[in-house]
């Protein structure tokens, strides 16, 4: 586990991370055992500490304005398992099955070049763009950086850039400080989830013509 890591698990756990950022966490979790049980033991630490803490009391107002509230709230029926296809529950893990209700090849996917597509998921928090991003094998992205923070997870496959390889499961967390050019390894096409909360910036050259077409 890495440090920032541990902090986004950490506001997990809470319940303080927007949609964006919980999404990647959540995928995270679904993958790797290590990470659960890293997210069991801040769950079990937070509960300790909430046990010492004595309750203050509340107004009569309060409590009865909270009751309404409760009262005239619809009953929750929780989340629809959509019908999907072997393929797409293989290859997404149950976090992301609400943002693919139609599987994988139901989604929109958009080329860069022959080798890399991307299609973006419906996220309801505009301040944050996530994609599956779809990589062949041997191949990569644009070198770039970043204008806020990336979150990147690897649903399939394996990639490499600058600061090491990531296989299944792997979590990466990237901001400005950070230029990299992520190649999927060869022998497998590369399959990620990303979280974006402020666009890419190309460089070098490429840059200069595809930088005013980057959308978010």
């Amino acid at each position: 586990m890495t440090a920032d890591l541990d902090l986004l698990l950490m506001d997990y756990a809470s319940g303080a991370l927007p949609e964006g950022p919980a999404l990647a966490a959540a995928t995270k979790l679904a993958l790797d055992p290590a990470a659960r049980a890293e997210m069991r033991l801040l769950e079990a630490t937070g509960g300790a500490l909430f046990a010492g803490v004595e309750p203050e009391a509340v107004s009569e107002d309060l409590l009865a304005a909270t009751l309404d509230r409760l009262d005239g709230a619809p009953a929750w029926t929780g989340f629809a398992s959509p019908p999907l296809d072997a393929e797409t529950r293989r290859l997404l893990p149950a976090p992301l099955w609400r943002y693919v209700p139609k599987g994988l090849d139901g989604l929109q996917w958009e080329r860069w070049g022959n080798n890399v597509r991307e299609a973006v998921l419906p996220v309801a928090d505009r301040r944050y763009r996530a994609t599956l991003l779809h990589v062949r094998g041997g191949h990569g992205v644009l070198h770039h950086t970043h204008e806020g923070l990336e979150y990147t997870v690897v649903l399939s496959g394996s990639f490499h850039d600058e600061t090491g390889q990531y296989r299944a499961g792997s979590f990466q967390i990237c901001d400005g400080s950070v230029r990299h050019r992520p190649i999927a390894d060869k022998g497998e096409d590369c399959l990620c989830l990303t979280v974006l909360d402020a666009p890419m910036h190309f460089t070098g050259l490429m840059g200069r013509f595809i930088n005013p077409k980057v959308r978010f």
